[in-house]
């Protein structure tokens, strides 16, 4: 097995991406032969009714997570929530599932999505410049037009 540290986590929903402020996290690949993951969520309990809702509707979830440092770009995931636990104002979620099949395509994901906003010339060098510093969430669902 390899640990690592989750640095963010974002649920889509909607193609919307929501984002859940961590006091901790850890990722494990349990290299079962399954591509299994097990992703493990330290956060306020402010955020408890979402994820008893999305564990009560049994659908998969797809999450994103930064593994590591914040400038990695997010690996997406589909998962259930296996347990949730609550601890004084906090709570512990627990995910299982597996790594989407993507390939690195996070920079031609950008420039479409900068497109679609309306940038275009200078402007849409600038802007796609920056983001790709700052590594801005774009929804795992986008894909690039072609």
């Amino acid at each position: 097995m390899k640990t690592f540290k989750v640095i963010s986590l974002q649920v889509v929903e909607d193609e919307e991406l929501h984002d859940f402020e961590l006091v901790d996290g850890l990722i494990i690949n349990k290299e079962d032969g399954q591509k299994t993951w097990l992703v493990e969520t330290y956060m306020s309990n402010e955020y408890i009714d979402f994820f008893q809702k999305a564990q009560q509707s049994k659908n998969d979830l797809e999450i994103q997570v930064v593994i590591s440092h914040a400038a990695n770009d997010p690996a997406a995931f589909m998962t259930s929530i296996r347990c949730i636990k609550e601890m004084d104002d906090h709570i512990s979620i627990m995910f299982e599932g597996k790594l989407k099949k993507q390939r690195n395509e996070y920079a031609e994901i950008l420039l479409d999505d900068l497109v679609q906003k309306g940038y275009s010339g200078d402007e849409l060098i600038r802007e796609f410049r920056e983001k790709m510093v700052s590594k801005p969430r774009i929804p795992a669902t986008a894909k690039p037009s072609v």
